[in-house]
């Protein structure tokens, strides 16, 4: 097992440099880049201003010159391999370039939203399970009561609702009618000036919405995912025969049924950690978070392919890395599984 995650491991960087190379060579040929932006700001100036230079006179914006300073600024100027080997290059000694928009370091325009995307990953994912585990452990002991039933409804009319939709609700009618909650953001304009207890309590009231609408889509999928196995498992041989011999109920669902129940759960566990980044750029936009989702959508409408390229980068790795952690979660909750 050992060298089978070590192979997965030495299979990251092969990967990682596919997954650039192609990302990489999309950025350079798809049309609306920042050397057509810089041409069409030049153009509506000259419009604007009425001053007809000698280059607008030609019918051109900007001279040759300056076009080719423009590609050389941008990286344009080199074939795509060789831009992709020096931004490679760079990438190797830690840097991930430029921002064209924000004009600071990609890392750190990166690193000012880790955390808020981050709190908000790690606070779903607690969540999520916390609740939906035992729930799905209710659902699928008391199958076809009341209680399931109810619980049914409630979790597949949340599910119906995309978060989004449901965040647009919760504003119209908590932030705005009934002024409960705050509009928007991560943290109010005073937070550093407010003592713990005031930070805690409104880093909650800008997180209740949100939180909200992150879980509703993920607590159908785990909680039946759950039930639907731990049926299987109640009803299978193994459980009849512990019973028989003597072993309580609660024992058999908690010692074994549950175990071999959670192997699913374990599988889709580590594709999570790109979730605890990445969040949903729809849900940040509502509610004016600026977030990791937000970010990558930002860079790529506005063509800032430095941002690009470091979420891609951030994105896969933590990708690769979750897929080999679901591996080693499956081996830990069924030693009948063997990695050769």
């Amino acid at each position: 097992m050992r060298d089978y995650f070590i192979r997965r491991l030495l299979l990251v960087p092969p990967t990682l440099l596919g997954i650039t190379i192609i990302v990489f060579a999309i950025t350079r040929l798809v049309p609306g880049g920042p050397l057509e932006r810089a041409i069409m700001e030049a153009q509506q100036a000259d419009v604007t201003s009425g001053i007809s230079s000698q280059a607008a006179g030609q019918g051109m914006a900007i001279s040759e010159a300056q076009l080719e300073k423009l590609k050389e600024y941008y990286g344009f100027d080199k074939p795509v391999l060789q831009s992709y080997a020096q931004w490679l290059g760079k990438v190797m000694s830690g840097d991930l370039g430029n921002s064209y928009r924000y004009n600071e370091p990609v890392w750190d325009v990166i690193k000012d939203r880790f955390p808020v995307s981050l709190y908000y990953g790690l606070v779903t994912l607690v969540l999520t399970y916390a609740v939906c585990i035992p729930l799905g452990v209710v659902k699928a002991i008391k199958h076809r009561t009341v209680v399931d039933n109810a619980t049914s409804v409630l979790i597949f009319i949340g599910y119906a609702i995309p978060g989004y939709a449901l965040g647009s609700l919760l504003l119209l009618y908590f932030s705005v009618r009934l002024d409960w909650f705050p509009m928007g953001g991560f943290v109010s304009y005073d937070f550093q000036d407010k003592d713990f207890a005031g930070k805690a309590w409104d880093l909650l009231q800008h997180s209740a919405l949100p939180l909200i609408c992150y879980m509703v889509g993920a607590f159908a999928l785990v909680t039946m995912l759950l039930k639907n196995h731990l049926m299987d498992n109640l009803a299978a041989d193994y459980m009849r025969t512990a019973v028989a011999k003597g072993v309580s109920f609660k024992q058999a669902v908690t010692r074994h049924a549950m175990r071999n129940s959670l192997i699913p759960i374990a599988t889709t566990f580590g594709q999570n950690i790109t979730l605890l980044v990445s969040g949903s750029f729809l849900i940040e936009t509502i509610f004016d978070i600026d977030g990791f989702g937000l970010l990558a959508l930002t860079a790529v409408l506005d063509r800032d392919y430095p941002v690009v390229m470091g979420v891609v980068l951030v994105s896969s790795l933590l990708l690769l890395i979750g897929n080999i952690l679901s591996d080693l979660l499956v081996a830990v909750v069924d030693p009948r599984i063997r990695f050769h």
